[in-house]
């Protein structure tokens, strides 16, 4: 049992508060282990019994059903327990919030998370460390070094590699323009922007993606002032895979119009279709045209953990960044993914120095701080979560379970196609199949109205949870395999209740 400290090695506000009457038992701090305690403890049973209750991936309910139960809570009165809390909590959140962990649930690229990882997100959420300096993160910060060199040689980095946790994804891509965008401004234009802000050419600079690449590359562009119209969107082939005849294309196009490609982005591992771009064409292409080449491997990452499928992400060594999403392909809790750069010296055209923070004279080898590689400052402690899941499963353990999603993508894929009644539009590399409902007895025109409407339903009813997409202006149902527990059996489960909303619509339409 876990006791208080006594009070000779408290401090002397502290025993001034004790003296006058002054209750600190909800600030965490030694006097309030006891506190702590139970709030974990009643926490933790919230959680097995989200466990337990929760028998289906969703509860259907609608925001116009949960909303007026918001409208009573009174925020400027506090209850008088935790009991209380969590059993209002229940009522608002966890009764309905969406269970990833389910077998049916088959919809955005949202993973199961692994329990060494929730274990050290107590950890994590206590000692509260910030990673962007050393005197905020002793340890930690040498964790999370460890945890992107590791990745680094996954990927084939060699020793000046190096890179930095970030919130997701989108941040991660962001960075890989930014330093894109700087690089080429330094380097060919002998412009610092980080000084002196846009030059006169960045209006004709352009990068060059898939157009099954990722949203966010047109985002981050416009954040970055290039504005979407310097995202060049380059035509997949027939597998949704970027078509490298059409982006030498494209690339020669657009020089002939005087505009100046800087970067390429191959996606490994598209967020509808699960398939990997042909990374080592790309590079080679970009370092024909010497230009940024970015590897988005936000979903395609878990494939570092397989010796099965490694082979899918050959040509990503040849890479100056890339995106690894472990939130999406490594069983890890929101938030947790990294940005690498193939050489630490790219990450000092996104370096500012504060004197209270980290000032200019600091030697980096002896005070290492994170926030030099940063575009955050106060930052998570998110590398703890890998850490303690590699410590404990291994590489081996978690590329079993990638394997396992993968075969059974490959089984669902068959079971789809041998169908007549159903569509499939591709074969994945990964584990994200797109596909419609399209029996014979189906007049063509309601065919989209139909797919919306069994997305639709099995939303409200929650027995099994798909997303949807649109391919050429076409709707289609997808499903995205991110869970090892997930079997074939509970995919044609799933198929036989979307044939039953299907055959609903065409009864009434």
């Amino acid at each position: 049992m876990i006791t208080p400290s006594n009070t000779p090695h408290q401090d002397e506000a502290l025993l001034e508060a004790l003296s006058t009457g002054t209750s600190f038992e909800d600030i965490f701090y030694e006097g309030s282990s006891q506190e702590y305690l139970k709030a974990m403890s009643l926490a933790s049973q919230s959680v097995v019994n989200f466990l337990h209750d929760n028998k289906k991936p969703f509860s259907g309910v609608t925001a116009a059903q949960l909303r007026p139960q918001f409208e009573s809570v009174d925020l400027s009165t506090p209850l008088p327990d935790y009991e209380s809390l969590m059993s209002e909590v229940e009522s608002l959140y966890t009764k309905h919030a969406v269970t990833f962990h389910h077998p049916k649930y088959v919809a955005h690229l949202n993973c199961p998370v692994v329990i060494p990882a929730i274990a050290a997100e107590v950890l994590i959420s206590a000692i509260n460390s910030s990673l962007d300096t050393w005197d905020q993160s002793a340890g930690g910060t040498l964790i999370e070094q460890k945890m992107i060199e590791w990745t680094c040689n996954e990927i084939g980095f060699d020793q000046h590699a190096d890179g930095v946790f970030t919130s997701g994804g989108s941040q991660s891509n962001m960075m890989g323009l930014l330093l894109a965008r700087d690089h080429y401004s330094v380097e060919y234009l002998k412009h610092n922007i980080k000084q002196n802000g846009l030059p006169p050419e960045a209006s004709r600079f352009r990068i060059f993606v898939s157009e099954a690449g990722h949203f966010s590359i047109q985002k981050n562009a416009a954040i970055l002032g290039l504005g979407e119209k310097a995202v060049v969107k380059v035509k997949a082939d027939r597998t949704f895979r970027m078509n490298t005849v059409l982006l030498e294309d494209a690339i020669q196009r657009e020089l002939k119009q005087g505009n100046i490609p800087i970067a390429v982005v191959a996606t490994a591992g598209t967020t509808d279709f699960g398939n990997l771009d042909p990374l080592e064409a790309i590079g080679n292409i970009a370092a024909k045209y010497k230009l940024w080449y970015h590897v988005d491997a936000a979903y395609g990452c878990g494939l570092l953990l397989s010796n099965k499928h490694r082979y899918l992400l050959n040509g990503i060594e040849m890479a100056n960044s890339v995106t690894a999403d472990y939130h999406k392909a490594f069983f890890q809790p929101v938030s947790s993914s990294a940005f690498l750069v193939n050489h630490k010296r790219y990450l000092g055209l996104i370096t500012h120095y504060a004197d209270y923070l980290n000032p200019k004279d600091q030697h980096s080898d002896e005070i290492p701080n994170q926030v030099n590689k940063s575009i955050q400052t106060t930052r998570r402690f998110d590398a703890l979560k890998l850490w303690f899941t590699l410590r404990i499963m291994g590489k081996e353990k978690l590329g079993g379970y990638i394997e396992k999603i993968i075969e059974t993508a490959e089984n669902v894929a068959h079971i789809i196609s041998t169908d007549s009644d159903f569509d499939l539009l591709n074969y994945s590399d990964l584990s994200a199949l797109v596909f419609r409902y399209n029996p014979s007895v189906l007049h063509t025109a309601n065919l989209i109205q139909m797919n919306q409407y069994i997305k639709a339903q099995l939303l409200k009813y929650g027995d099994a949870l798909v997303a949807g997409t649109k391919v050429h202006g076409e709707f289609y149902l997808k499903f995205t395999l991110l869970n090892p527990l997930t079997t074939t059996a509970h995919i044609k489960n799933i198929l036989l209740n979307i044939k039953k909303h299907g055959n609903e619509f065409i009864k009434f339409n």
